[in-house]
């Protein structure tokens, strides 16, 4: 895996987008040469072409993304691969319609369009075909020993199988709290901790997790120390599941972790750009979205009556409370009988506007003003009511440092994670949240927004 915008990324799925791109362009290239009747190299140099074609491909690599065929690599059916490649074409064709209608110059000749539109489908299939049975499984993978019986490390076993698309895979185990050939989540048990250096020699993997089942138990120090003069990559569990994961492990975190670490967030500097970056997002972002916001409130108020904004009281940067503005989504007596609570898949508090605005996201617009006040940020944890934040600082350990940043409109643990209406969505949130903080950068901010653009477009993730 491979760290970009702190976050890692795998290996395999960095190849695909390369090699994709090289086919995608080659397809349109040789399509200029199968089609114009004028010299091709005239067309791509002299005239433009080249930029034309960059505009497609950029088109088609949004359409794939969208389409989760970055995240999801393995092909599972051809037909509905094939589906999802002829509705990328669509929305390329779709985007060069709008080229014409903005700047003629810049739209690709429509038999290029064609023909190169056709290769490139039969290309990406046949390389996806290939890429899945043969080349995904040698292009950066990554195999893992896990050393020690930590539930942890059953965590990250579990996740990377059920997540092949990692790029990684468990060599096995070596745990003296089970016999050897038992098996663990994507492995089996190799052998006790006594037989280490001979498990190694024998598995060869690219690094040794080690989490020990509980810290009174013997570590094999001389073992790993010779292991790790030999040449060997060794990685604590809480490390290689923060790696793998993107979170990190409430559990497993102690206090010194957090004080002694050399990553922790945030730096008075990346805050100083962080507020400038996040006022000149709210100042675009309003004047953008005036015109949307002012439909949405007449639909508000049409459709229901009270007022159009809703306010209410959340928990800011280091515990002060703020109003956040949205447009109202709920009857304004949702919660007469009931006090505060949490929303609900398929709440029946919601009305009809409520919930096609919340799909679509429009009801966090009013929150750019938040953060042109300087209470939110673009990005960070989602604030929560004063309510909520008293039970859950009693109850969960760390709750209250997510409170060392701006809250934000959207979050890390927004795009990873579905809408938490229990205790335990809360502390998976909350483990997404401490990532965030741990890692945050203007990268990582302008990441989580690309990806947040993808979960409006597609409606996911609200509730």
């Amino acid at each position: 895996m491979i760290r970009l915008f702190k976050v890692f990324i795998p290996v395999g799925t960095l190849t695909l987008l390369v090699s994709e791109v090289l086919l995608v362009t080659s397809a349109f290239i040789f399509a200029t040469y199968l089609v114009l009747e004028v010299d091709p190299s005239v067309f791509l140099l002299y005239d433009g072409g080249f930029s034309r074609i960059v505009l497609v491909v950029l088109s088609i690599l949004v359409g794939l993304h969208l389409l989760d065929l970055y995240s999801q690599i393995q092909v599972k059916s051809h037909l509905v691969l094939i589906q999802q490649l002829c509705l990328v074409m669509g929305v390329a064709f779709l985007c060069q319609g709008l080229v014409a209608y903005i700047t003629p110059s810049m739209r690709v000749p429509i038999h290029v369009m064609l023909v190169g539109s056709a290769i490139a489908v039969a290309a990406i299939f046949f390389w996806r075909l290939l890429f899945s049975a043969f080349a995904f499984q040698v292009v950066g993978r990554d195999r893992l020993l896990l050393v020690g019986g930590s539930p942890l490390l059953e965590d990250i076993g579990q996740y990377i199988a059920d997540h092949p698309e990692t790029g990684l895979e468990i060599s096995g185990y070596v745990d003296d709290r089970h016999a050897a050939g038992a098996s663990l989540p994507g492995g089996k048990i190799l052998g006790a901790m006594e037989s280490l250096r001979d498990i190694v020699r024998t598995a060869q993997p690219h690094r040794i997790v080690v989490g020990m089942f509980e810290r009174r138990n013997r570590m094999p120090v001389g073992e790993l120390l010779e292991l790790r003069f030999a040449g060997n990559v060794i990685e604590e569990a809480a490390n290689t599941y923060e790696r793998v994961c993107g979170r990190v492990r409430l559990k497993e975190i102690r206090p010194s972790q957090l004080i002694f670490s050399g990553e922790l967030g945030p730096r008075p500097q990346h805050l100083l750009y962080q507020r400038f970056w996040n006022m000149t997002v709210a100042i675009i972002g309003i004047i953008l979205a005036l015109p949307i916001m002012l439909l949405t409130a007449l639909a508000v108020r049409l459709s229901s009556r009270g007022a159009v904004l809703y306010r209410q009281t959340r928990v800011g940067l280091d515990n002060a409370p703020f109003t956040v503005y949205k447009f109202r989504s709920m009857r304004i007596d949702a919660e007469v009988g009931t006090g505060a609570v949490w929303a609900q898949r398929d709440d029946p508090r919601v009305t009809t506007v409520g919930r096609i605005i919340r799909a679509i996201r429009f009801d966090e617009l009013p929150q750019l003003f938040n953060v042109l006040k300087g209470e939110m940020s673009i990005v960070g944890p989602r604030p929560e009511r004063p309510e909520f934040v008293k039970a859950l600082n009693e109850q969960i350990p760390y709750y209250r440092q997510r409170h060392c940043v701006r809250p934000g409109i959207t979050g890390w643990a927004q795009i990873n994670y579905k809408y938490g209406d229990t205790l335990q969505d809360t502390v998976t949130k909350l483990e997404y949240d401490l990532y965030y903080i741990k890692n945050m950068s203007l990268a990582l901010d302008n990441y989580i927004i690309f990806h947040t653009l993808k979960a409006m477009l597609l409606s996911r993730g609200a509730q």
